[in-house]
């Protein structure tokens, strides 16, 4: 308890909420009470900045692309954040502290644009081939709307991107690989964006594919 020893407008002494009143050399002062944090280290904080990590890892490299293929579902957060939020909720794979990300529940995009149909990807020399059918016509798929293609190598920290590959009716798209890519397991998927950019189809994911 705080106790007033000149009036309403003198100093003061003792403690009143998180303040501290007291003197020194006659001269009045207050000082606040060191905030008490709780246990940074605890259990769920270490899981939680564990799949952070592995996601943020897994992610990072194909920031570009998820900047376009998320930017529909913000929402109050940059797009790369909601990719990271959904990723981390449906993606993140394992037991603290052995997480890992499963690359078939991956989105590089989200949208209500028609999603690509019998779509598949190969391993060529130095390029992977996508293709897949011209659905045209069907729900809201156009033959204007553009490819959204990543080929992610997760060892290496890299990705090739295309924010606008190839018409939906064009039904193929090949993407040249690094040669020093050779040898490596690589994750394709594919999306689509309207012409116009108004619309997002959710990705598929093709496959892990050894580069040649």
């Amino acid at each position: 308890m705080g106790i007033i020893k000149k009036g309403i407008l003198g100093g003061f002494s003792g403690k009143v909420g998180n303040v501290v009143g007291s003197s020194w050399k006659g001269i009045a002062y207050m000082r606040s009470l060191p905030t008490k944090f709780k246990d940074p280290r605890s259990e769920l904080q270490l899981i939680q900045r564990s799949k952070f990590a592995v996601t943020i890892t897994f992610l990072q490299p194909m920031t570009e692309l998820l900047r376009t293929g998320w930017k529909f579902y913000s929402n109050r957060k940059s797009p790369f954040n909601a990719a990271m939020a959904y990723t981390i909720a449906k993606a993140v794979t394992g037991a603290y502290p052995d997480y890992s990300i499963n690359p078939a529940k991956v989105l590089i995009s989200r949208g209500s644009l028609a999603s690509p149909v019998n779509a598949a990807a190969t391993a060529a020399s130095g390029a992977i081939n996508f293709q897949w059918d011209d659905n045209s016509g069907s729900a809201s798929a156009r033959q204007t709307d553009k490819a959204l293609l990543a080929v992610l190598n997760p060892a290496k920290g890299d990705a090739v991107l295309f924010t606008a590959g190839a018409a939906r009716s064009d039904t193929a798209q090949s993407v040249t690989i690094p040669a020093d890519w050779s040898g490596d397991s690589v994750e394709a998927y594919l999306g689509f964006i309207s012409q116009d950019g108004r619309e997002i189809a959710n990705s598929v994911y093709l496959g892990s594919l050894t580069a040649a």
